[in-house]
């Protein structure tokens, strides 16, 4: 399933993603630094924890991209986040027992372990710590709000331009932006299951925004060449993710 474990974790996305939300002193990065990790590399299109299970640990995306999804009695599936370097999709399950969603990888990951009896030490130690993870709880449920107003209430044109948006602003603000564009290895059938279009509408609106010169797209790498039109486009204030330091896409 996974291979072995890395004796020397990467924080540093855990740690970049709490401060883009949370502003963090030496102290309490030394001791995120310190906070014992098995780190496992798994195979794309692999669920990570699965609803109803009962974890004893929650985990954190140290590279890939995961998605959080729900499955309809059919089969059907809706993915109702995309997850980044440094996110944490479960740490609800310090609090709630029983899971409600699953996670997958949809790239090759490596993802980092963490039980929840060290993560309660943490917190109990460092309030600041234990603020910053509820902060970035409160973040999730006002991502997931906004969510529910794409899919409900946009058409799949502004649908599409706004889960970009949203997208290129959190990969920028962990620092995996660059010259307006970002590595987005996510396929059109994954994008079809977060927008709730098909596959075939997903690639329709993709052609749409290229020919407006809102994105280029090549292979996995997107590159968006008016940000404005593309903000525009889809309706999109960053307001909600609740960035500390939002660096500016300009």
């Amino acid at each position: 399933m996974a291979a072995p474990q890395n004796s020397h974790p990467d924080y540093s996305p855990l740690i970049r993603k709490l401060e883009s939300i949370f502003t963090l002193t030496d102290d309490e990065r030394r001791a995120l630094l310190n906070l014992p990790m098995q780190v496992a590399v798994l195979k794309e299109d692999q669920d990570i924890v699965r609803e109803g299970d009962h974890p004893s640990r929650s985990f954190t995306i140290l590279s890939g991209f995961t998605c959080t999804y729900k499955m309809t009695g059919d089969g059907q599936r809706q993915i109702v986040a995309f997850c980044i370097p440094g996110d944490v999709p479960d740490v609800q399950s310090l609090h709630l027992k029983v899971l409600d969603i699953s996670v997958a990888t949809l790239t090759p990951c490596s993802v980092g372990f963490i039980t929840h009896e060290d993560l309660w030490d943490l917190c109990m130690r460092y309030p600041r710590i234990a603020a910053a993870f509820w902060r970035e709880t409160l973040v999730e449920g006002a991502i997931f709000r906004e969510w529910v107003l794409n899919v409900g209430r946009r058409e799949a044109y502004p649908r599409m331009a706004h889960v970009l948006c949203e997208l290129l602003v959190r990969l920028r603000a962990v620092g995996l932006v660059e010259d307006h564009a970002c590595n987005l290895p996510i396929t059109q059938g994954e994008f079809a299951d977060a927008l709730g279009v098909s596959t075939v509408h997903v690639n329709r609106v993709l052609q749409e925004l290229r020919a407006d010169g809102l994105i280029e797209l090549k292979g996995d790498r997107l590159k968006v060449p008016d940000w404005e039109k593309l903000k525009q486009a889809g309706d999109f204030d960053p307001t909600y993710l609740h960035l500390v330091q939002e660096r500016p896409v300009v």
